[in-house]
């Protein structure tokens, strides 16, 4: 007679039927095993020997072996929040959140391979996800792979990541005639907002180096900015009110990013005009309130729109000062530590864009070799 609990039943063919656990899936569903006998004490006699086979050579499951991918996710998280900045620990934070946790977070870390982070990668590109932002989340899942494998005391699988690749995409960059056009504007009843987005125009800032550029980091003497700040609006995962993000001010993005900027005549004389003498005041508002980078974002598209000019955000500012630099002769080395580069490679595969009539003047040069 069958008991409860045993998970062994006569079927309606006559039969009986035991079943056991053989194993789990990937998403932590419990697969099953199945024994039949023409009697009860058949069934179960197999089912033992399976069991028993089950457990030949098999050690007792170590603490790792027991959780799911989620739990060496979460431990790995808040690991990196003592040594990440952050906005890197909300990045991280929001990857997992969204994308990870939910697609593979119900995983044995044992059941992870190369066909199923190559299905996620297809699943997030589906989604319409970037290149860029998929590989930053595969980013993350690499990272937390690599922690995970060093909390099991046997072999981990290897799990191969393949990047997408990404597209590369003409950033827009402003002609000499629309650098013009929207100088004259913001020259225009000229205000402190106006005045620091074309600070930006002739120093390359950032829009969160420029939310928090206090005067006493511009020194008219030496003619120079020290970029030693940058502002943010991140998540605040510790508020309990009913507001979720906050203004942070922290360090720059990378130690290259701390920075001391030279600046030229018309830098220094529109610096002057505009010198509250207050060391503590925001140069965006000459005040010690700040102005965010949102309400930045808000009044350059106001500041386009009522110039005519399209597809212009803040970064188009950066892009078109550094394209400047180069038509003007600009040293690479120079320019990229002027930008806040780690590397003069970023420099000159992101930022540095040649306009149609410097690559006429180059073609030109040809002729001076009988081509």
């Amino acid at each position: 007679m069958a008991r409860k609990g045993e998970n062994i039943f006569k079927r309606k063919d006559g039969r009986w039927e035991a079943r056991y656990i053989k194993g789990r899936e990937l998403s932590g569903r419990i697969r099953y095993g199945f024994c039949y006998g023409r009697t009860y004490k058949e069934a179960k006699e197999k089912v033992t020997r399976y069991k028993a086979a089950l457990l030949v050579g098999a050690p007792v499951p170590a603490a790792s072996n027991r959780h799911r991918f989620a739990f060496f996710c979460e431990e790995w998280l808040q690991l990196e929040r003592g040594r990440v900045k952050a906005s890197t620990y909300v990045k991280y934070n929001t990857i997992l959140t969204r994308h990870i946790l939910p697609k593979l977070g119900g995983c044995f870390p044992l059941g992870l391979t190369t066909q199923l982070a190559e299905r996620f990668k297809r699943e997030l590109l589906d989604e319409g996800l970037s290149a860029k932002t998929v590989r930053d989340i595969l980013t993350v899942l690499r990272s937390i792979l690599k922690y995970t494998a060093k909390q099991f005391p046997g072999p981990f699988p290897a799990v191969e990541i393949c990047y997408p690749k990404e597209q590369k995409t003409e950033a827009r960059v402003l002609s000499q005639e629309e650098q013009q056009r929207f100088v004259s504007y913001l020259q225009t009843d000229m205000d402190e907002c106006k005045f620091g987005i074309l600070l930006a125009l002739l120093t390359g800032l950032r829009i969160g180096e420029l939310c928090a550029l206090r005067w006493e980091n511009v020194s008219l003497r030496n003619r120079t900015i020290h970029v030693a700040a940058t502002m943010q609006r991140l998540r605040d995962f510790d508020c309990t009110g009913a507001s979720k993000t906050k203004v942070m001010i922290g360090s720059p993005k990378s130690d290259t990013s701390i920075r001391t900027i030279p600046l030229t005549e018309n830098a220094v004389r529109l610096c002057g005009q505009y010198d509250p003498h207050r060391p503590a005041a925001f140069l965006l508002t000459g005040t010690e309130q700040f102005m965010e980078p949102r309400q930045v974002q808000r009044m350059l598209a106001k500041y386009t729109k009522e110039c005519g000019l399209e597809g212009v955000h803040f970064h188009t500012i950066r892009h078109t000062f550094a394209t400047r630099c180069v038509e003007a002769g600009f040293e690479l080395k120079s320019l990229s530590e002027i930008l806040g580069h780690s590397d003069t490679s970023i420099t000159l595969n992101r930022y540095i864009h040649s306009s149609m009539d410097m690559k006429r003047e180059n073609m030109n040069k040809l002729s001076a070799v009988g081509l």
